[in-house]
């Protein structure tokens, strides 16, 4: 299986420099959608609950501190198979254009991040892991709408 390192290299390979929020959130919903069209996890790293929507650890840890990206190591977007590379595409033709505040704000008003922020004020720092299995509810249920 691939990892989130070789997703955010694939991410930033095809489009460029950009903020670490908006990384984080192509690659949340890189992971989300590959659970509902792929019916598998893309990565088994996972998403925590953080302010300013999900966020996951062990990709953050590689650009603490950076307000930009430009390249993810240890990622190897040749690590991604046919089928993730199909998914990646795809979240990148419909995400990709979208500002990190709009994305941001898109899964604040969602589920999977809504529900482990319960009882969090706005702003407030959270830890709570969203499930895989939160992910393929709510976003399979989009696409029967």
């Amino acid at each position: 299986m691939a990892s989130v390192y070789d997703a955010a290299a694939y991410i930033l390979e095809q489009q460029g420099e950009m903020t670490a929020m908006k990384l984080q959130k192509l690659a949340y919903y890189s992971q989300a959608w590959s659970l509902v069209w792929d019916e598998r996890p893309l990565f088994s790293e996972e998403f925590q609950a953080w302010a300013n929507g999900p966020v996951c650890p062990d990709l953050y840890r590689t650009h603490r501190g950076q307000f930009t990206v430009s390249s993810c190591s240890p990622g190897d977007p040749s690590a991604l198979d046919a089928a993730a590379q199909e998914t990646l595409a795809a979240v990148l033709s419909y995400y990709g254009d979208k500002s990190a505040q709009w994305l941001s704000n898109l899964t604040h008003a969602e589920p999977p991040w809504r529900d482990m922020r319960e009882g969090l004020a706005p702003g407030q720092r959270g830890n709570g892991t969203i499930t895989q299995a939160a992910m393929a509810e709510y976003y399979g249920s989009l696409e029967t709408q």
